[in-house]
């Protein structure tokens, strides 16, 4: 399934999407079978599998005429980040080789990882508000991990079991302030820094998610294209490392890093973000995550 979280007439809901830019509203579902299901998708994916079995008996047992009358057009609904309020983020720096090579460092020979609050996750085609101190705003396309299941010193291969689905994650960054600090929580802390969506992927779905390409585009222009075949350290064995040092959650966000192409790494000369300008990241098997950029003073 991929599922979303949305906004309909006011109404906070999540479904899975179809073809023909429709979705389920498993709320409306819910109600027309007479059916209890958890209130937010936050809540569901708390559940882990039995979250997605649930769904999956639900839509089972529903006649096609029950589904169709759940059913809403995409184009009616204001789609909101997947996971509203995770647990904690953590985000992994270099970990694409060609990223490694792009800024001549090492490759690491454990993960990198950093801390993300969860004030700076929005949603697809909501602001990313550049602050008017920042003058060199970035953007970094990333496969996010849903954990949907608690552990600790999770094993490489049981690490599946733990994750709920994917997203597409931009980890957006104050290069200015994260190179001036030599460290890189401030500079990619602000509100609005963690745009995801535009839907959880599960990992029934998913597909090869060794194999998934992952792209960019600011204002139609191709800046990153890569997959996730160059990852240092693939999905499962950033689990493992990362339950190592603490337990991961339902609803924990990991940023898994970014490939080649960022900004502050173009030639001639960096590229960076400016407000009006539009990000368009898309990973296979997930959809496009779109974030205009506005400056500060901008009221939304």
């Amino acid at each position: 399934m991929r599922l979303v979280s949305f906004l309909r007439e006011n109404r906070r809901s999540y479904g899975t999407l179809l073809a023909q830019d429709q979705l389920i509203d498993f709320t409306n579902l819910a109600k027309i079978l007479g059916k209890p299901i958890p209130l937010s998708l936050d809540a569901l994916v708390s559940l882990g599998i039995k979250g997605k079995q649930r769904l999956q008996s639900m839509v089972q047992d529903s006649t096609e005429n029950q589904r169709r009358k759940a059913t809403v057009r995409l184009a009616d609904a204001k789609l909101l980040a997947p996971v509203v309020s995770p647990s904690k983020i953590i985000c992994l720096g270099l970990n694409y080789r060609d990223h490694v090579a792009e800024q001549s460092a090492a490759i690491p020979d454990e993960p990198i990882i950093f801390m993300k609050p969860r004030t700076s996750v929005v949603g697809p085609d909501a602001p990313i508000v550049k602050p008017s101190s920042v003058k060199q705003l970035d953007y970094e396309a990333e496969l996010a991990i849903i954990i949907g299941k608690k552990g600790k010193d999770i094993s490489v291969e049981n690490a599946e079991n733990h994750v709920f689905g994917y997203t597409c994650f931009n980890d957006v960054s104050a290069r200015d302030i994260q190179f001036k600090d030599k460290q890189w929580t401030r500079g990619k802390s602000f509100d609005t820094f963690a745009p995801t969506g535009p839907c959880i992927t599960t990992t029934d779905q998913i597909g090869d998610v060794s194999s998934l390409w992952i792209r960019t585009w600011v204002n139609g222009e191709l800046r990153q294209n890569g997959s996730t075949s160059s990852m240092v350290f693939n999905v499962y064995q950033i689990v493992h490392h990362l339950s190592r040092v603490m337990t991961l959650e339902p609803c924990d966000l990991i940023a898994t890093g970014t490939p080649a192409g960022v900004a502050f790494k173009m030639k001639p000369e960096p590229r960076f973000l400016m407000p009006g300008d539009v990000v368009e990241i898309e990973i296979e098997n997930i959809g496009k995550l779109r974030n205009r950029v506005v400056a500060s003073s901008v009221v939304i």
